[in-house]
């Protein structure tokens, strides 16, 4: 592969100096065929400052935005392939009258001029096979919100590559601008499903609301109601229990500024004592003191409930990772946490913890636990006792999260980046990071369109979305730099009639956190995108973040997806994820091998991608698959799908069914720590898996810590990686590997 940079070529000088007579040159207008027309009186110019995209960019220092920042001396350009696109958001539709594009010597010899209303749908307004390239002024007819150029064929050997993209007309094209209404950061509408206590709020009113929302969501786990219950600062007493879909976060610039004088604690009563399907439930930047003659807080939980930003006092204490002497729990998050007693993980099958602090330690291990940046991690010693052990966290932000100012303000605060870390971000230190006011947020609630969410996107918004199912019809497309997307109450984003639920352009320092993506009844092709197809900018600086972003194929009711989560940006950064197509669901709800379809649940196109924290089940073809260069991953959870009907429904060629971690033969760099990979093949126990995890042999593509497990030996795993390691069956259940190569 051609390193990219080297693909930064030099430029003809005389193009440089060509281009400081382009403002003279724009007096006059040329028709598509080239010819000189009188000057006339020119419409608006729309485009200057809007947010750009592109299907990709040469380099960083060619991005999408410099094609509409005024400026003839920067330029966006392209990898070098067809087709290739640039299009740029006017913020609101537009009657497009005029097109100018000022063309570098790499420009497009046959290409369109295209509008859309959605950034989906697209009207040709202009079409040409011949273009020569240099200054093109082009008079069209046509509307939309969205305008972009969609070059098939290079003029060039090198890509696409414009100094300016000048779209000019006048706003309103017949149709009104969804309203984009203003927010109130003192008295934000945080929706009917999110409850705010302050310490004046009557101890007995606290906990009759969390007793009634416990009653309403311990079994309610595919049940469309969500809730978020926030602490301002203060000291409170109250028994949080927390059931399905219920965050419960302190409102504080750190933890220790909410007190709650009882439990936050989750329970498997409700099955039996069984937590393997605690799901979807969260505990964040709160500190909890127990009762007295308490010891014990029970977070008896499994995927997509993280425990994270939270400070448990008392060095007497333990927090308990199952239900306490009976029943199994399955995989969780504890991250930013401050624990000053004991971790105590049980029957805990699997478990992530990071950048936290143990003031006496962790006990107990099963399969696969994973240790990174913590102070009082175990020893390493995998796979007898199972701990992982990695001493720093290379690179991380921390989740953003919601907080009241000393006046009463409302404020998102982003954390800062965060290189070669351990310990939590806050403890006895000032967090480093920047502070938002809400009022530069737009607040989604329920019943909310895409149309309107972009729109506020365009106007600079970013965007909090308020304890609910939020449906989609078309997709959320984040296009600005720095854009924050926080959910509360594990906010439900539902893609309908096929949509994409959220799209993200290749640009820097996203953050979209608190949030499940929900498949609908009709096949999406992906439910999130982070970046185009071809995207290559570097935003090694400011990455783009994922935290406690959730995906679901199926539950409540048949969810179809092909796939659920594509990187194509490089440099992104996954903080806990769960991908999950459907093994059961709610009652009269099917589930099945030609129901709820989803072939693969994360796919990495990007380079220097990493995941801390990954959890990926029951997709039909490869769970994961990494065709970029330098990625690593730090934990992985995987089930295999349990309802293969037969081998010859699940193969691969001529291989036994799909890896669950599939690294692509063109790589060259990768590594993964902690990983696991289980079987239950209760439709047929006959069926059998090749191998889990596939990759190229390479001394630079390194594995470290590997497990697979046939669960109750219910079918066969045949090999850990490649043709390396053991079988996995009835007879031999579980199967440890330390490297690979």
């Amino acid at each position: 592969m051609t390193s990219r940079a080297t693909s930064v070529r030099p430029r003809p000088r005389v193009v440089r100096h060509l281009l400081v007579g382009l403002t003279v040159a724009l007096v006059a207008t040329l028709t598509p065929t080239g010819t000189t027309t009188p000057a006339q009186a020119a419409p608006t110019l729309l485009s200057q400052g809007r947010t750009a995209t592109a299907s990709s960019t040469e380099n960083a220092g060619t991005p999408a935005a410099a094609a509409v920042d005024g400026n003839t001396g920067t330029r966006w350009s392209s990898a070098f392939s067809d087709p290739q696109w640039l299009q740029v958001d006017l913020g609101a539709r537009a009657t497009i009258t005029q097109v100018n594009l000022l063309w570098e010597a790499a420009h497009g010899r046959a290409f369109q001029l295209q509008t859309s209303d959605n950034g989906s749908t697209w009207t040709t307004i202009y079409s040409t096979t011949t273009s020569a390239g240099g200054t093109q002024n082009l008079t069209v007819s046509g509307a939309g919100r969205y305008v972009r150029m969609y070059g098939t064929a290079r003029g060039t050997g090198y890509g696409y590559s414009l100094w300016e993209f000048q779209v000019y007309g006048e706003t309103g094209g017949g149709t009104n601008e969804p309203p984009v209404t203003p927010t109130d950061p003192y008295n934000p509408n945080l929706g009917p499903n999110t409850f705010v206590f302050d310490p004046s709020t009557p101890t007995s009113t606290i906990q009759s609301r969390l007793n009634t929302l416990f009653t309403q969501q311990e079994t309610n786990q595919f049940g469309p109601q969500r809730y978020a219950v926030l602490f301002k600062p203060g000291n409170y007493t109250a028994d949080v229990n927390l059931g399905f879909f219920t965050q419960v976060a302190g409102l504080g610039m750190s933890p220790d500024d909410v007190n709650l004088n009882g439990h936050v604690r989750a329970e498997a009563f409700w099955f039996g004592g069984n937590a393997t399907q605690n799901f979807w439930r969260a505990a964040e930047n709160l500190s909890v003191t127990l009762p007295a003659g308490q010891t014990v807080e029970r977070w008896a939980v499994s995927q997509a409930a993280p425990y994270r930003r939270m400070h448990l006092r008392g060095a007497q204490n333990q927090i308990q990772l199952w239900n306490g002497g009976d029943g199994w729990s399955s995989g969780g998050l504890l991250a930013d946490t401050r624990i000053d007693g004991l971790v105590v993980s049980g029957s805990q099958q699997q478990w992530y913890s990071r950048n936290s602090e143990f003031g006496n330690g962790w006990t107990g291990s099963v399969w696969n636990m994973v240790f990174q940046g913590v102070n009082g991690a175990p020893a390493p010693s995998f796979p007898n006792p199972s701990h992982t052990v990695i001493p720093q966290t290379p690179q991380v932000r921390e989740k953003p999260f919601l907080y009241v100012d000393g006046t009463g303000e409302y404020r998102v605060f982003v954390p800062a980046l965060r290189t070669n870390s351990t310990g939590t971000s806050w403890y006895n230190k000032t967090p480093a990071g920047s502070s938002i006011s809400l009022s530069q947020f737009f607040v989604v609630q329920p019943g909310t369109s895409a149309a309107t969410i972009n729109a506020a996107l365009a106007q600079g918004r970013h965007l909090l979305f308020t304890p609910g199912v939020h449906h989609v019809t078309e997709p959320i497309q984040v296009n600005r730099a720095d854009t924050v997307v926080l959910g509360l109450g594990l906010a439900t984003i539902q893609a309908d009639n096929g949509a994409v639920g959220m799209r993200v352009a290749d640009v820097d320092g996203v953050k979209v956190a608190g949030l499940m993506f929900e498949a609908g009844t009709t096949n999406s092709p992906v439910l999130m995108e982070v970046g185009p197809s071809g995207s290559s900018a570097s935003h090694a600086s400011n990455p783009t973040s994922l935290h406690d972003v959730f995906f679901r194929i199926g539950g409540p009711h048949v969810g179809k997806a092909t796939n659920s989560l594509t990187v194509n940006s490089d440099n992104v950064i996954g903080d806990h994820m769960w991908l999950w197509r459907a093994d059961h669901a709610a009652s009269g709800v099917p589930t099945g091998w030609t129901l709820n379809t989803a072939d693969t649940g994360l796919t990495v196109n990007g380079d220097n991608v990493t995941m801390y924290g990954l959890f990926v089940e029951h997709y039909q073809k490869y769970q994961t698959i990494w065709n970029g260069n330098g990625g690593r991953t730090y934990f992985y959870q995987n089930e295999l799908p349990y309802d293969v009907p037969n081998q010859a429904a699940w193969m691969n060629g001529s291989t036994r069914g799909y890896a669950a971690y599939k690294v692509a033969d063109s790589v060259t760099s990768h590594q993964a720590f902690g990983l696991g990979s289980y079987s239950y093949f209760n439709v047929n126990p006959a069926v059998v898996e090749e191998r889990s995890f596939e990759v190229p042999t390479n001394s630079n593509v390194r594995f470290t810590n590997m497990v697979t497990v046939s669960l109750g030996g219910v079918g066969t795993i045949n090999r850990v990686i490649n043709n390396a390691g053991g079988t996995a069956n009835a007879a031999n259940q579980t199967v440890y590997l330390t490297t690979y190569p």
